[in-house]
């Protein structure tokens, strides 16, 4: 797999309303919280239930977060990471 791009997040921070704009371009989200995985069709009507699994305490989007294509990987699962390895 091929890295594209990699952003800090440390650095660039992304807050609700930008990666609300982020999963709008997505055709399907996974978001790995512990030793679950959460799957989401981004949709203006789960926007509530999406960013608060999606950002950390801070309120800023969790890390790590990838782009796959047009899927997205938010948060830290190691069957998550497993599958998207292969």
């Amino acid at each position: 797999m091929n890295i594209d791009e990699l952003v800090d997040a440390r650095k660039n921070v992304i807050k609700a309303d930008g990666a609300w704009e982020l999963f709008q371009g997505a055709d399907s989200l996974h978001v790995g919280r512990g030793k679950k995985t959460v799957l989401f069709t981004p949709d203006p009507a789960s926007q509530e239930e999406i960013l608060k699994v999606s950002l950390g305490r801070t309120g800023n989007l969790r890390a790590p977060t990838l782009r796959v294509g047009k899927v997205l990987y938010v948060g830290y699962n190691d069957e998550m990471y497993k599958e998207l390895m292969g």
